[in-house]
C-alpha cells in the first residue's frame, strides 16, 4: 500500500518512491502459525464439542507491546497473508495447513475508529466477512439478530445500519438478504405462511415453540441445544453478547465447501477498557463462546484474564479457564512471557531499523532517500520503537517539502506524538508516577512511588504491568522504562493537559534524589551493599548535575564510602551536554557540585587506568573550580597528595598530606598514614614506626607495620603484621583492602619461603580479580618474580615486561621494588655483573632519595659494602639488617639446591 503522507508530500508523485514497508516479525508469525495449526488440530479432535462451555479455552494469542511497537502493523500484515499467500513475505515461509479454509476477520478496537469499541459493530463485522466467504444465512444466529435488531433499532432497517456506519462493502448487502432469508427460511421450514419479513419476533416465538415441541424440521434448522432459551430472553446487548454461542454453532455445521475457520484480529484492545470491564466482559464472551474460531488480540497491556483477582468482573477467570494465558508459577512475568499464548512485541533491532528506513522512501531508481548518516541517527534515537521511525519519516517529508535537504541534526530530536500515545491510557496517578520514574534510569516500587511524592504503591503498581516498563528481576531496581519513551518524556514538550511547569520536573528531582539517598542510608544500615552504593551514586549525581541540585547531602557520605574499600567500580560520570532537561532549561557544561564531585570520583576511580600524571592534573583541576564542599576538597587533596607520592613528589605529597591531616577530617588517619609511608620512603623509619599507634583501623596500622617490618629483613614480623591486617579487612567487611593486605603478604613470603609464597599469590590473584586495582595487581606480580628469584623462569624477561607496564601507568614507586626484586634475582644466582648494573639503575630510581634505602638492602643481599655511608634510619643497627637480608639469599640457594633435579 503506497504511503500516501510521501506520495502529497510533493507536486512531483514520481519523485519519491514510497511503501508501507514491513520490517521482518518472523518469529511473530511463527507463534500465529504454530498457534492456528493446533487449533485446527484441536477443533477437529473427537472430543472437541462446540458446546462445551466449561472446558478451558486456548483458541487466543495475544501480542502486547508499548504503543508504537507496531503491534497493528503486525496484525495487518498477518491479515494479508491469511487471506493471500502472495502478498506473505517470503521469509516467513509457507504455513503448515495448507488447503483449509482460513478466514481472517481484523477488527480495530481503538476509540479513534467510528464506534470502535460498540460491540453490536464488532458482532456485525463478524457476521458480515461470513456472509461474504459462505454466502448463505445461519438460520439460529440471524434471526435472533433479526429479533434484536427490531426490537433495539425501530424504524431503522439493518441495511440501512450497515450502509451508513461504512460496514457495507463488495458484501455488505449480502449480510441483511442472509438475515432476511434467515427469517424466511424458518417461515417456510415452519410452515408460517401468514408471517412475513418484519416479523421475526414471532417467527422466534413459533421456532421456539417447534423447539421446545422437539419437531424434526425445527431442530434440522436452529437445533442448538440453547437456542430456544436464546430466542425467549429479552433482545437486550447482554443477549447479543451470548449470541456467538449460537454462531460458533452454525459455523460447526457448515456443509464442507462451506467450511471454514476464522480468525479474527482484535486490534487495539487496550482501548475497550474501564474501570468495570465492560466491553471487555462483552469481548471476553465472544472468544468463549467461540471456541472454534481463534483469536489473535493485541494491545499494549497484557490479558489478564488468567488472573484470579478479577473474578466478579469478568465471566471467565484464571488459569483453568484460560491456561494459555496464565504465567508459569514462580516467575516472573515478563521473564515467563505471560503464558505460552501471551507474547511480548519487542523493538527493531539496529539492523531492522535501517532495513525499515531505506525500504521505506526510495528514489525513482529504487534508491534509499534518506541517508546512511541519516538513517543512523534516527536509528540511534528511536531505541527500536517503530513510531519513533514512522515519526522520523514524516519530518523528513516536511523538512525536503521546503526545499532543504535534511541534515543529521534534524533528527537528533524527540517527537511530543510519543508522549501523546504514552499518557493517552494511564490515570493521572500513573502519568504521575511515569513521569517522575523517567527521571531515573532504573527504579523499584518504593523508589518511584518516593519520587512521585505519593504514600501509596498502587499507581506504581498498575505502571509496572505496562509493556513501555521492562523489568529485570535480578537487577538491583529491577524496572526501567523504554529508551525512546523515556527520552520524550524528558526532552519533548509536553502538551498534555496535566503537563509538568519546570517546577513540578524540579520538585520531582528533588524528590528523587532524596529518594535514592534513602534507600542508600536505610539498606547501608542492614546490610552494607556495595552495589547499591555504587547504584545510588550513578544516579544521585545525575540527577544533582542535570538538575543543579545545590545540597548534596547523602552524595557526600556516598562519596567517602565509595572510597574507602578501594574497589574502584567505573561510575559513568553525567554526559557533559547542553541538551535541554525538564525544569532545568538548557544546561551549561560542569558548572555544578554534582559535576565537579562526579570528576573528582571519576578521577580517583580512573587512576587506575591512566597515568598518576593525569590523575594529578585532573584533581588540580576539580579544586581549582572552587565548587566541592570542604570535606570533598579534603577527599581532593588527598588523592592528589596520593598521585604525588607514585609520582615521586615527596615534598608535595607530604604538603598536601599535612593539610588534610591538619583539618582533623575523616580523612586525617589515612592522611597521618600517608605521612607515615612517606617517612618510609625517605628512609626514617623510626618515625614511621613512631605513628603507627596513632593510626588506628581506618590509617591501615597493621599494613603501615607490615610496610616498615620487612624492609628491615624482618619477615617473620612482617607477615603477623601483614595477616592482622588481612583478618581486620574480613572483620570490617572490606575486600579491597583484604586484597592489598593478602598481596603484601604474598611479597613478604616470596622473599622468606617461596613454598607458603605460591599458595599466598593464588590467594591474593583471587581476591584481585574482582576489583579494579591496577597498583595491587602489579605488586602481586612483582612478588611473583621474588617468588622465582634464582630459578630459570624467565625472570629477566617478566621483569622487562613489567618495567614497561609500571612506566605506563605512572607508578614510580614501584619502579624500585622491582629492580630490588632482579638484585634478588642475580643475588641468589650469583650473576655478579648483572647485579651490579642492577644496583646502578636502582641507584638512578632513588636518586632523590626516595627509598634509597633498596640500594642498600641490594648492597646487603650481595654481601657488598656500601660505596657511602647510608642515609637511612633503621629500626637496628645496619649490621644486624645486612645479616638478614644476606642470609635470606644463602637460604633461597639452599632451597633452590635442595629441589630435585
Amino acid at each position: 500500500m503506497a504511503d500516501l503522507r510521501a506520495l502529497f508530500s510533493s507536486n512531483d508523485p514520481n519523485s519519491v518512491g514510497s511503501d508501507e514497508a514491513f520490517t521482518n516479525r518472523q518469529f511473530q508469525w511463527n507463534l500465529v502459525a504454530v498457534a492456528i495449526e493446533e487449533h485446527l488440530r484441536h477443533i477437529a479432535g473427537p472430543s472437541f464439542d462446540v458446546e462445551d462451555l466449561e472446558a478451558p479455552r486456548n483458541n487466543v494469542i495475544v501480542f502486547h507491546g508499548v504503543g508504537g511497537v507496531g503491534k497493528s502493523t503486525l496484525l495487518r500484515k498477518v491479515e494479508t497473508s491469511l487471506t493471500t499467500a502472495e502478498q506473505r513475505p517470503i521469509q516467513w515461509g509457507a504455513p503448515a495447513w495448507a488447503g483449509e479454509e482460513i478466514l481472517p476477520i481484523r477488527i480495530d478496537l481503538s476509540r479513534s475508529a467510528s464506534n470502535g469499541s460498540d460491540f453490536e459493530r464488532v458482532l456485525l463485522t463478524v457476521r458480515l466477512a461470513l456472509a461474504a466467504q459462505v454466502g448463505r444465512s445461519l438460520p439460529s444466529f440471524d434471526l435472533a439478530l433479526r429479533r434484536y435488531w427490531d426490537a433495539q433499532h425501530p424504524g431503522e432497517p439493518l441495511e440501512e445500519y450497515v450502509r451508513r456506519t461504512g460496514l457495507v462493502g463488495r458484501f455488505g448487502a449480502m449480510l441483511p438478504q442472509q438475515v432476511q432469508g434467515a427469517v424466511s427460511e424458518a417461515v417456510s421450514a415452519l410452515q408460517l405462511p401468514g408471517l412475513v419479513g418484519s416479523a421475526a419476533g414471532q417467527v422466534a416465538s413459533a421456532l421456539v415453540t417447534a423447539l421446545r415441541e422437539r419437531r424434526e424440521r425445527a431442530r434440522a434448522l436452529a437445533g442448538c441445544a440453547r437456542t430456544a432459551d436464546l430466542l425467549e430472553a429479552e433482545p437486550s446487548l447482554e443477549a447479543l453478547s451470548y449470541y456467538p454461542h449460537l454462531l460458533a454453532w452454525e459455523i460447526s455445521r457448515l456443509p464442507a465447501k462451506h467450511s471454514v475457520v476464522p480468525v479474527i484480529l482484535l486490534d487495539t484492545f487496550e482501548d475497550t477498557s474501564d474501570r468495570h470491564r465492560d466491553t471487555e466482559r462483552l469481548l471476553q464472551r465472544l472468544v468463549w463462546l467461540m471456541p472454534n474460531c481463534l483469536f489473535i488480540i493485541s494491545g499494549r497491556n497484557r490479558l489478564p484474564w488468567a488472573d484470579p483477582a478479577l473474578q466478579g468482573q469478568l465471566d471467565y477467570t484464571g488459569p483453568a479457564a484460560w491456561p494459555g494465558l496464565a504465567t508459569p508459577a514462580g516467575q516472573p512475568a515478563q521473564i515467563a512471557g505471560q503464558g505460552s499464548r501471551q507474547h511480548l512485541i519487542g523493538d527493531f533491532s539496529e539492523q531492522d531499523c535501517d532495513a525499515y528506513l531505506a525500504r521505506r522512501l526510495t528514489t525513482q531508481d529504487g534508491q534509499p532517500l534518506i541517508s546512511p548518516e541519516n538513517r543512523a541517527v534516527i536509528t540511534a534515537r528511536s531505541h527500536g520503537l517503530p513510531l519513533h521511525l514512522d515519526l522520523a519519516v514524516a519530518r523528513f517529508l516536511e523538512i525536503r517539502r521546503t526545499g532543504r535537504t535534511p541534515s543529521v541534526e534534524d533528527f537528533d530530536h524527540t517527537f511530543p506524538a510519543l508522549i501523546a500515545r504514552t499518557l493517552s491510557d494511564l490515570t493521572t496517578d500513573e502519568r504521575h508516577v511515569l513521569r517522575s520514574a523517567s527521571l531515573l534510569d532504573a527504579w523499584d516500587l518504593d523508589l518511584a512511588t518516593r519520587a512521585a511524592g505519593l504514600t501509596h504503591q498502587s499507581a506504581a503498581r498498575r505502571l509496572v504491568e505496562r509493556p513501555m516498563v521492562s523489568e529485570d528481576p535480578y537487577a538491583i531496581w529491577p524496572y526501567h522504562l523504554h529508551g525512546a519513551i523515556r527520552t520524550a518524556l524528558r526532552t519533548a514538550d509536553d502538551h498534555a493537559e496535566d503537563r509538568w511547569t519546570p517546577a513540578d520536573w524540579h520538585q520531582a528531582a528533588e524528590r528523587a534524589f532524596d529518594a535514592l539517598g534513602r534507600q542508600w542510608r536505610d539498606a547501608d544500615a542492614l546490610t552494607s551493599s556495595r552495589a547499591l552504593l555504587v547504584a545510588c551514586l550513578r544516579q544521585g549525581l545525575r540527577l544533582a548535575s542535570a538538575h543543579h541540585l545545590a545540597d548534596l547531602t547523602w552524595l557526600t557520605d556516598a562519596a567517602f564510602a565509595y572510597t574507602d574499600d578501594s574497589v574502584w567500580e567505573p561510575l559513568a560520570p553525567p554526559a557533559r551536554t547542553s541538551r535541554p532537561v525538564p525544569g532545568a532549561g538548557r544546561q551549561p557544561e560542569g558548572d555544578t557540585p554534582a559535576d565537579a564531585l562526579a570528576e573528582l570520583l571519576d578521577a580517583i576511580a580512573r587512576r587506575q587506568h591512566e597515568h598518576r600524571e593525569r590523575t594529578a592534573e585532573r584533581l588540580t583541576a576539580v579544586l581549582a573550580t572552587g565548587t566541592l564542599s570542604g570535606e570533598l576538597t579534603e577527599l581532593a587533596l588527598y588523592y592528589r597528595a596520593k598521585a604525588h607520592k607514585d609520582l615521586g613528589r615527596t615534598a608535595a605529597s607530604l604538603d598536601g598530606m599535612r593539610q588534610v591531616a591538619d583539618a582533623g577530617g575523616r580523612l586525617a588517619p589515612r592522611a597521618r598514614r600517608g605521612m607515615a609511608n612517606l617517612a618510609r620512603i625517605r628512609g626514617d623509619f623510626p618515625s614511621a614506626l613512631a605513628a603507627v599507634p596513632t593510626l588506628g583501623w581506618k590509617g591501615r596500622h597493621h599494613r603501615v607495620l607490615g610496610d616498615i617490618r620487612w624492609p628491615q629483613g624482618d619477615f617473620p614480623g612482617a607477615i603477623v603484621a601483614f595477616e592482622n591486617a588481612r583478618a581486620e579487612a574480613e572483620q570490617h567487611d572490606a575486600p579491597g583492602e583484604r586484597a592489598i593486605a593478602q598481596t603484601r603478604l604474598a611479597l613478604a613470603c616470596a622473599f622468606s619461603d617461596p613454598v607458603r609464597a605460591d599458595d599466598e599469590l593464588a590467594l591474593a590473584y583471587q581476591l584481585l580479580e574482582p576489583l579494579d586495582q591496577r597498583a595491587t595487581t602489579l605488586l602481586a606480580q612483582v612478588a611473583s618474580l621474588v617468588c622465582d628469584a634464582g630459578t630459570d623462569r624467565d625472570v629477566t624477561d617478566r621483569a622487562a615486561v613489567l618495567r614497561a607496564q609500571i612506566d605506563v601507568t605512572g607508578l614510580a614507586w614501584l619502579v624500585p621494588l622491582l629492580a630490588t626484586a632482579q638484585a634478588f634475582h642475580h643475588a641468589v644466582r650469583g650473576a655478579q655483573d648483572d647485579l651490579a648494573a642492577t644496583i646502578d639503575r636502582l641507584r638512578e630510581a632513588t636518586a632523590t632519595g626516595d627509598f634509597a634505602y633498596y640500594v642498600d638492602i641490594a648492597h646487603f643481599m650481595a654481601g657488598q659494602p656500601l660505596l657511602q655511608p647510608s642515609t637511612t634510619a633503621w629500626l637496628d643497627t645496619e649490621d644486624a639488617v645486612r645479616n638478614r637480608w644476606r642470609t635470606l639469599v644463602d637460604e633461597r640457594q639452599r632451597h633452590l639446591n635442595a629441589r630435585p633435579s
